[in-house]
């Protein structure tokens, strides 16, 4: 049994991606309650643009309070993903909890937009999450027969369906879209056997090396949240009642909100009251 004031004790994550940024902080979120914890992630050696790999975030993970399984592994590949799925229930017993945070960014117009980035988006991004998702789910029915309360969480943006977001990068608004549609559909899929699916979604952009390198560089980052938020907004989405909670896109500071968090100063990554940069899709 898990422990109530740590609610993730004992109870088994496999996420995609997660050697770093927003990924990791969710993960490090659940280690710290003595969560198991799978990384399938591509990062094996140090990337000349960004930080950490898989053995770093491990390491940390470890620290925190977790058991970790490393699976150097691409969410594009059906047999390595089947693989990471069978060795986590191996090693683990089973799975409560599988986090699809894996994601490519490119918003470049269609017009100008490579192929090869279309497909790698699409690839990652929607059929990265079907695919993990998919893989899973006769783990989270045993799960939810044993009253483990089995999520499925998202990161991807409500359905908004607002042209504007299609209309500024459409190819990146279809994978993403694409997520959410899996969030929308799994949930009334899995209703029956007690199986939560949502989506989470950030209010503001977050302090990652993705936003750094590709949208905003420092200045969008002195207007953004830190990973945290999310971070925290994810633990209470994974910690509530499966049954009662799915099919909902969530935004991180509602989330905080409906738990009575309202003081989202220390979020900021520079203090103070000034505008910050509202994400995406919203």
């Amino acid at each position: 049994m898990t422990d109530a004031a740590k609610p993730l004790a004992g109870k088994t994550m496999i996420m995609s991606g997660g050697s770093r940024g927003i990924g990791l902080e969710i993960a490090r979120r659940a280690a710290a309650d003595g969560a198991n914890i799978t990384l399938i992630a591509k990062t094996d050696t140090p990337h000349p643009k960004l930080p950490g790999t898989i053995h770093t975030a491990a390491a940390e993970l470890e620290h925190a309070g977790g058991q970790v399984l490393k699976f150097v592994g691409d969410v594009r590949d059906d047999e390595a993903v089947a693989e990471a799925v069978q060795l986590t229930t191996q090693r683990f017993g089973g799975i409560d909890m599988v986090v699809n945070n894996a994601s490519a960014i490119d918003l470049s117009p269609t017009e100008v937009l490579p192929m090869k980035k279309y497909d790698l988006m699409q690839d990652i991004n929607c059929r990265g999450s079907f695919l993990l998702s998919k893989l899973c789910i006769p783990a989270l029915k045993d799960s939810a027969e044993a009253g483990r309360d089995p999520h499925i969480l998202t990161l991807s943006p409500p359905l908004n369906l607002d042209p504007k977001w299609a209309g500024g990068s459409l190819g990146y608004t279809i994978a993403k879209y694409g997520m959410s549609l899996t969030t929308l559909g799994l949930a009334e899929e899995l209703r029956k056997y007690g199986i939560g699916v949502n989506s989470l979604w950030p209010r503001t952009t977050i302090a990652t090396a993705a936003v750094k390198n590709l949208l905003g560089g420092e200045q969008m980052i002195a207007t953004s949240r830190t990973p945290d938020i999310y971070a925290d907004a994810a633990y209470l989405v994974l910690t509530s009642p499966a049954k009662d909670t799915t099919g909902n896109f969530f935004i991180d500071d509602e989330v905080l909100a409906a738990h009575g968090i309202t003081d989202l100063d220390k979020y900021r990554v520079v203090p103070g009251d000034g505008p910050l940069t509202t994400d995406l899709f919203l």
